[in-house]
């Protein structure tokens, strides 16, 4: 699968997201809704984005039983996105139900990826505030393991993670990573980040860029410039 940017279209209106996106002439480039977007706009928002020709990354991390999920991953399939995903921490059956729900009567569905651990996640907050006592990277593994038993495609995690992950799940197996700054760019609130050019080298298949590019001066440009350091295409 080619590598790909994917921007993160973290706004609460309709308005200032096609505001955004009209600023893509040329291209049209892979968006992630997220829950901030759609629990604002709803369902029928992502078809309109759809219709204008993106590629669409469904960013709502469900997490819930494993009936709930499927039922919900079902309605979700209707909608015609090309990425969703779950928490991995939801363990292997839920992930298993949310692929039979996820899957339409003519056997085609999305892509399903699991989130491991939030890139504001940090090796601290894993051990005292959620009480793993195993590191990380070690962590991260294990979910990503897990994610593939079930079925699922990939894994949400840092760019940091993707090469242990290649090398310990499988190299096909897809690293989609959040944590993308260049390097003069602040880190917000991410903890565990890199460039887009780091990301490419640790074996990220996609990277999600959301603030460096949507608060951009010239937001075309930023794009094109992640795009050049991750991918090698203007």
């Amino acid at each position: 699968m080619n590598k790909d940017v994917i921007i993160a279209c973290d706004f609460s209106t309709q308005e200032q997201t096609l505001t955004f996106l009209d600023k893509f002439q040329d291209v049209k480039p892979f968006v992630k809704i997220g829950m901030e977007l759609f629990y604002a706009c709803g369902p029928d928002f992502v078809k309109t984005i759809k219709s204008r020709g993106h590629k669409i990354f469904l960013d709502l991390k469900l997490h819930d039983i494993p009936n709930t999920v499927k039922k919900t991953m079902h309605v979700l399939s209707m909608l015609d996105v090309d990425m969703c995903n779950v928490h991995a921490a939801g363990g292997i059956e839920m992930m298993k139900y949310a692929i039979e729900g996820l899957t339409r009567p003519d056997g085609t569905r999305p892509l399903l990826i699991a989130v491991t651990q939030l890139t504001s996640t940090s090796e601290d907050m894993l051990h005292n505030e959620l009480l793993i006592g195993n590191t990380m990277n070690d962590t991260i593994v294990h979910y990503a393991k897990n994610a593939k038993n079930a079925g699922l495609d990939g894994v949400v995690c840092s760019p940091l993670e993707a090469g242990e992950i290649k090398m310990q799940v499988e190299n096909d197996f897809l690293t989609i990573t959040p944590g993308i700054r260049f390097e003069d760019s602040k880190k917000d609130d991410q903890v565990r980040i890199t460039t887009p050019a780091l990301a490419r080298e640790f074996g990220s298949d996609f990277i999600v860029v959301g603030r460096p590019i949507t608060m951009a001066d010239d937001p075309v440009a930023a794009y094109k410039k992640c795009c050049q350091e991750f991918i090698h295409k203007l």
